[in-house]
């Protein structure tokens, strides 16, 4: 059965992906390391993990599979839970695909690489806007189409 699973810790996202959820009748899995409000909904499973680098990465990325919507910035966990057959997207509604997640993961590490080479460089991203927000529930919703034909193959 399809799932959505949400790398929880940093998401602006979270009420959107459980209302889309519960319109679908979809169990969620929110993942994060503490500090977030349980939710009452019973499809929403609130999962906290050990404090730790990329603990809650690793729980995500040990289950999501075939069938399965990972919502997550984080593109190394992107990478695994698309090797293993699952549909993820980003917060801002960008989709990371088998196609696209090769050159995703080489900018980041080559920015990581110039961030270390010039540590006064200074930057951030960009705010997350009502378009970014709009375009997450139009992906969400196509991606959880796509996953529920994924899961019937």
């Amino acid at each position: 059965m399809t799932a959505i699973y949400i790398d929880a810790d940093a998401c602006p996202v979270k009420d959107e992906a459980e209302r889309v959820a519960t319109r679908r009748q979809l169990k969620t899995f929110m993942v994060c390391n503490g500090g977030l409000r349980p939710s009452p909904n019973p499809l929403v499973e609130m999962v906290f993990v050990a404090d730790g680098p990329d603990v809650a990465d690793m729980w995500i990325a040990e289950r999501a599979g075939r069938g399965d919507v990972v919502v997550t910035g984080d593109i190394p966990l992107a990478a695994k839970c698309i090797e293993a057959g699952a549909r993820v997207l980003k917060h801002n509604g960008e989709v990371f695909t088998p196609a696209n997640i090769g050159n995703i993961l080489a900018t980041r590490d080559l920015m990581s690489d110039l961030r270390e080479a010039d540590p006064f460089r200074q930057g951030g991203g960009k705010a997350f806007t009502k378009a970014d927000r709009s375009r997450f529930l139009s992906s969400l919703d196509s991606e959880l189409n796509k996953a529920t034909k994924d899961e019937a193959t």
